[in-house]
């Protein structure tokens, strides 16, 4: 039987940063350049982003200094080491916070789960977060885990996909996959346009999914992944000593604009067009890569108003931004039968895709 989403879940910090406001912050550092200090307004305020949510308090400047902020308003660049110790101890609550509000949703009882598949890119800890999952929700002690990491943006498919042969191979499995990333650990004053650009969008979250054989929810039709070679420098996720570096450069939103339409053409059946299918759950990685992927594919504005609205509330969230387009998505309304589209871009250059339909009770 075709693996079903039975329901997703999705948790933030309780920091919310207001654009405006940090795009000040940011502005207004003492050692920013002519060139950064040209590039930071233009770059927030082009975002399409009202808001985010953050782990780390101190960047909301209306609360007091700390590890990345003094309380001049200069802002402080930790070591890698000392980001990743935030991480550690701030990842395991949104983990399990996203995952308990899946499995609350699916109304399955969480000692029935079978599989737990745990993904992020965003920090390295073991024992990891999975184990937090295990103890705090009541997991069955042997429980298989499973680990993706340091994928990127588009690190929710082969999640998803894992999980559908799961549910698949055993109809009595029960899986979760809970994505989370702090995206907001690795920001850092910069005169650099592409960390200027993740400065602007990145944001903190998390989001689970409930997986299994049949049931209600979105179904799993099949998966699509297809690489831009000559996007491989253009998009990329290193460490770095004073945090992970982004690459995101400025030709990323041509390449995706060119390439999409031939990557997720797997997604139609015989005589579709992308138009047929009126819901896509684009991965918002950036205002002007979701204006391009929608221009590319000549989507009317409702088949992304859920990628919009999650970019202007919570901007990117790397691996877990998608789950939260496709619950927003269920939550405005899908009717049985009604097929969506579901597509991420992460390094490589990599284009994830999937097409889901929605299956009522």
């Amino acid at each position: 039987m075709t693996a079903t989403i039975r329901a997703i879940g999705t948790a933030v910090p309780d920091t919310t940063l207001d654009q405006g406001a940090v795009r000040d912050l940011f502005a207004g550092q003492p050692d920013l350049g002519r060139l950064g200090a040209r590039i930071v307004p233009a770059a927030f305020d082009a975002s399409a982003v009202e808001h985010r949510h953050t782990v780390i308090e101190e960047l909301d400047a209306a609360r007091p200094g700390g590890l990345f902020r003094q309380e001049s308003g200069a802002l402080v660049s930790p070591s890698t080491g000392t980001r990743n110790d935030r991480y550690r101890d701030l990842a395991p609550a949104l983990f399990v916070a996203a995952a308990r509000d899946a499995v609350e949703r699916a109304a399955i009882a969480s000692d029935r789960v079978t599989h737990l598949v745990t993904v992020s890119c965003t920090g390295f800890t073991q024992p990891g977060p999975d184990i937090d999952v295990v103890d705090q929700l009541g997991l069955p002690a042997g429980v298989f885990r499973h680990h993706i990491g340091f994928m990127g943006c588009c690190a929710a498919f082969p999640a998803l996909r894992i999980a559908a042969a799961f549910a698949e191979a055993d109809p009595d499995a029960v899986v979760l996959v809970v994505c989370a990333e702090l995206c907001t650990l690795h920001v850092r004053a910069s005169d650099d346009p592409d960390q200027i650009v993740a400065n602007s969008v990145f944001g903190d979250g998390a989001a689970a999914a409930v997986v299994t054989s049949g049931g209600p929810g979105l179904r799993i039709e099949r998966f699509a992944t297809a690489t831009v070679p000559e996007g491989a420098s253009e998009m990329a996720w290193n460490i770095g000593d004073e945090g992970f570096e982004m690459v995101l450069s400025t030709a990323v939103p041509k390449l995706v604009g060119v390439h999409v339409p031939a990557a997720v053409t797997a997604l139609l059946g015989e005589g579709e067009t992308f138009t047929d299918l009126p819901v896509w759950a684009v991965h918002p990685g950036g205002r002007a890569i979701l204006d391009r992927a929608q221009d590319a594919l000549a989507l009317p504005d409702g088949a992304v108003a859920s990628s919009r609205a999650v970019l202007r509330d919570h901007g990117n969230m790397s691996s877990a931004t998608v789950l939260f387009v496709l619950r927003d998505a269920v939550e405005q309304g899908l009717a049985p039968g009604s097929p969506v589209a579901a597509v991420a871009f992460g390094p490589g250059l990599t284009v994830e895709s999937a097409r889901l339909t929605a299956v009522g009770a």
